[in-house]
């Protein structure tokens, strides 16, 4: 589990090819790996992955093909990601319950500076457009946020000063894809609310 609060920007140094997936090596520069061992979990733009071999502060991971197909910017070797440890049951949770496993990949319709924040607009797959409410919770490339409005399959948030500088964030465009996970509690009530009408 995770919060969304990204605590690092890294950087993927090298891909190197699996039978069916890739290997990442990751450079995990400012993350603090002092207390991570071979196994845990760290979420790499919103991907839960478990680190399988470390140097220094270079964490290697190993991503399988469903992974890739399913998620984006886990494939580009120089590319930069979102870093999150995995949470302690003592910690602070500062955004939300984050499974880091990503529901689907939405489309940057609209990024640009609003005063000293920025407008961030993104079309979501028709079969998550139901779970995303307005003031809810909603992961984009493993940073918690707060949705502004919905219409339709599209959901706008607004990103403070902060939020854009020490994410990845801040390299968004319009037509750029991003990894999306929805509130875990909305898949709930509607497995609960299926389950009270007979599905």
């Amino acid at each position: 589990m995770f919060s969304g609060i990204v605590a690092a920007v890294g950087r993927i140094d090298t891909l190197s090819p699996l039978e069916d997936g890739v290997r990442l090596t990751v450079d995990t520069a400012g993350l603090g790996m002092g207390d991570v061992l071979i196994g845990d979990s760290i979420a790499n733009n919103g991907v839960c992955l478990t680190v399988v071999a470390m140097d220094g502060a270079r964490a290697q991971f190993d991503v399988s093909r469903e992974t890739l197909n399913c998620t984006v910017g886990l494939d580009t070797a120089g590319g930069e990601v979102n870093l999150e440890k995995a949470l302690r049951a003592d910690d602070r949770l500062g955004g939300h319950i984050v499974t880091g496993h990503v529901d689907g990949v939405g489309e940057v319709l609209t990024f640009a500076p609003v005063g000293e924040s920025h407008a961030l607009v993104i079309r979501a797959p028709r079969e998550l457009a139901g779970y995303i409410a307005r003031k809810g919770s909603i992961t984009v490339n493993g940073v918690s946020l707060t949705v502004n409005a919905v219409t339709g399959t599209d959901f706008s948030i607004n990103l403070i000063p902060h939020t854009v500088e020490v994410t990845t964030l801040k390299h968004l465009h319009a037509g750029a894809r991003v990894n999306l996970e929805i509130d875990i509690i909305a898949r709930y009530v509607e497995r609960m609310l299926a389950w009270r009408q007979g599905e």
